[in-house]
């Protein structure tokens, strides 16, 4: 087992290497100045110098990918060109609100995902078992930004039960009512899709166990459908937590429409804001924060799989 985590520990530090790679070179391949946030464009051509100069941005890009990759690894991400504020405030703020909806979506997706999955799979082929499939179908058809919109119509605008922006009252999260009314729709909009993937991914694990010996072999010993189920539960659940990592993973990377709709402080409002205002080290920082969150998320998923199956392990 301990071998088996040193080398997850050693496949990721590669994966880890790579990501900031792309991270730093996808955001030069974009067109446009970053200077030109805080530079007019008839600027001095002596100022455009001076402030490539105090960015880095007057090196080669493998020196100023070597200095930022260095005050990385330090806890510095550099300073926003558009804010003058350090990313790394503005990330970490970020992440705490896209943290938040990704968890409350992911717990919602996961919850109901097990729950309509396992009720199709022991019910292969009857009623519930094509309800929750076109449930399944639905949530990962549907367009989330569209859905977002939807929803903002239906229960904002309409019925005016939910506020449609926002993420509260005040500057930080409260874990109050008034708060709690601006996470329901983000999060539900978020929710569809993970709920989608984890309904058909238990519903075919949980078809395909019922029809193994060992399954027959229980219930010709005279084991109750309960005690049989926890044993399916058991075999299934190291598929559908690694499934359930990558869920969680996407919720975090791909919320950038989401959060705009519903102007939800995160990531991906972060994210988007930085792509329109050109903020190089903003868009950097962020892309990087979530790529790392990404690949640490993978990485626990494979250490926790062997915990639940001693199969892997060996």
């Amino acid at each position: 087992m301990l071998t088996y985590i040193l080398k997850r520990l050693l496949y990721a530090i590669p994966i880890a290497l790579s990501v900031t790679v792309l991270s730093f070179m996808l955001v030069y391949l974009a067109p446009g100045d970053p200077l030109n946030a805080i530079a007019p464009a008839d600027a001095p051509e002596e100022v455009i110098t001076a402030l490539k100069a105090a960015y880095g941005l007057d090196k080669p890009v493998p020196v100023q990918y070597g200095m930022w990759l260095l005050r990385a690894v330090q806890g510095d991400l550099g300073t926003s060109i558009a804010t003058g504020r350090e990313v790394v405030s503005e990330v970490m703020s970020a992440v705490s609100n896209t943290l938040l909806l990704a968890g409350a979506a992911g717990l919602v997706g996961v919850v109901a995902g097990c729950i309509l999955g396992a009720l199709a799979g022991y019910w292969h082929g009857s009623i519930i078992d094509r309800i929750a499939t076109f449930i399944s179908v639905i949530g990962v058809s549907v367009p989330h930004y569209w859905l977002g919109l939807v929803l903002t119509i239906v229960f904002s605008i309409w019925l005016g039960w939910l506020p449609a922006m926002g993420a509260g009252p005040g500057s930080g999260w409260q874990w109050d009512f008034e708060h709690f009314k601006h996470l329901i729709l983000p999060a539900a909009t978020m929710a569809v899709i993970p709920m989608g993937i984890i309904t058909r991914t238990v519903r075919a694990l949980v078809a395909d166990m019922l029809e193994q010996e060992f399954v027959v072999s229980l219930r010709a010993r005279g084991l109750s459908n309960a005690a049989v189920f926890r044993h399916i539960a058991k075999n299934t659940a190291p598929t559908v937590l690694a499934v359930t990592g990558l869920q969680i993973g996407y919720l975090m990377g791909g919320s950038i429409l989401v959060e705009t709709v519903f102007a939800w402080p995160g990531t991906g409002f972060l994210l988007n804001t930085a792509i329109f205002q050109r903020d190089m080290p903003l868009l950097q920082g962020t892309i990087l924060v979530l790529c790392m969150f990404f690949v640490a998320l993978n990485l626990l998923v494979d250490i926790l799989q062997p915990l639940l199956d001693p199969r892997m392990g060996r």
